[in-house]
């Protein structure tokens, strides 16, 4: 299938460590064979840790990856020795991925930037070790605290493409051929009615060396709100983008139509979708005489920026380049 190496959703277990126990030794010497407690603290329970890594665009690698532990913490021994913190279990994820609980839904954190480290399960406290509990009345403690038990949980690791601006559209919108032509993306295109199978990412040029990030979400069907279609598993990764570009064929037959069609399925998805900023843009206008172009510029919807543009024919493209800049920046 083209999509099984596009992986934005993966449920684990996760198992931090549990602390070391604290030791009860007691000191013997041959000078003085009722030296007292000498028992070293345990050491502390390996955290469960996600790290952003920006080379990495999926969740590919912890397909089959079910369990995931941390290393318990080692206990402590005589002279006041400590135990060995256990080792922590550092996942790598893309940028954009999101950890949440899969009963309750629970938020609990996200990772964005490249480098960062963020502590989903905390390890277990290492437990103290006789020597803490020597007092005036108590001379010769004959016992340690255990380790504190560690955290498990079954928890979803959830990707969001990050991207500047998503397209969106019905299968066969040119979205794919448009990516392809202003970025280094390479997606599968078709000549027929097909949805892309997984999002793909291009990196877009502009003046002054500046650039944007450019999404190919998987195209949406009427009902992907209701799951129907690809849609709802992708409409996750719109909502991390900064501009929502729709793209609808000049051939269409109710242009207003379709994009309302559109409209309604983000909004059904997530009313919040409708705060983002959005352009239209008409492609596969190579298809057109100026007589019919001029016609269909008199249905397209009011109150939206609208490019007129042809991938193949490599018309208006700086100008559509120029619009989405406009609208990210201010």
């Amino acid at each position: 299938m083209p999509n099984e190496n596009f992986i934005d959703y993966v449920k684990i277990f996760f198992r931090s460590g549990k602390g070391g126990s604290g030791s009860a030794h007691l000191q013997r010497t041959a000078q003085d064979p009722k030296a007292g407690p000498d028992g070293g603290d345990g050491g502390k329970g390996g955290d469960i840790i996600l790290k952003g890594n920006r080379n990495l665009w999926t969740l590919l690698h912890l397909r089959y990856t079910k369990h995931i532990f941390a290393e318990d913490g080692g206990g402590g021994s005589s002279n006041q020795c400590f135990g060995k913190n256990g080792k922590n279990a550092v996942v790598e994820v893309p940028l954009g991925t999101i950890v949440k609980h899969p009963e309750t839904g629970e938020f609990f954190g996200e990772v964005l930037e490249d480098g960062q480290e963020f502590v989903i399960l905390k390890g277990g406290r290492g437990g103290l070790g006789n020597v803490h509990f020597k007092s005036a009345t108590r001379q010769t403690p004959r016992f340690a605290q255990p380790g504190e038990e560690g955290m498990e949980e079954w928890l979803i690791l959830e990707l969001k493409v990050l991207a500047d601006v998503g397209l969106v559209g019905f299968p066969n919108a040119g979205k794919s051929t448009l990516i392809s032509v202003l970025s280094n993306a390479k997606p599968k295109i078709a000549d027929y009615p097909f949805t892309t199978l997984r999002p793909n990412l291009g990196m877009v040029a502009y003046r002054n060396h500046q650039s944007f990030v450019i999404a190919d979400i998987p195209g949406i069907i009427e009902g992907a709100s209701e799951g129907k279609g690809l849609g709802l598993r992708f409409l996750r990764h719109i909502e991390r983008n900064a501009l929502l570009l729709f793209m609808i064929p000049c051939n269409t037959e109710n242009i207003k139509k379709e994009y309302q069609i559109l409209l309604n399925e983000l909004k059904a998805y997530n009313p919040e979708l409708m705060d983002k900023k959005r352009m239209l843009a008409i492609t596969k206008c190579d298809l057109l005489t100026e007589k019919e172009l001029k016609a269909i510029q008199k249905k397209v919807p009011e109150n939206i920026t609208v490019v007129f543009i042809s991938s193949v024919g490599q018309q208006n493209l700086q100008e559509l380049k120029d619009e989405i800049w406009k609208l990210l920046v201010n």
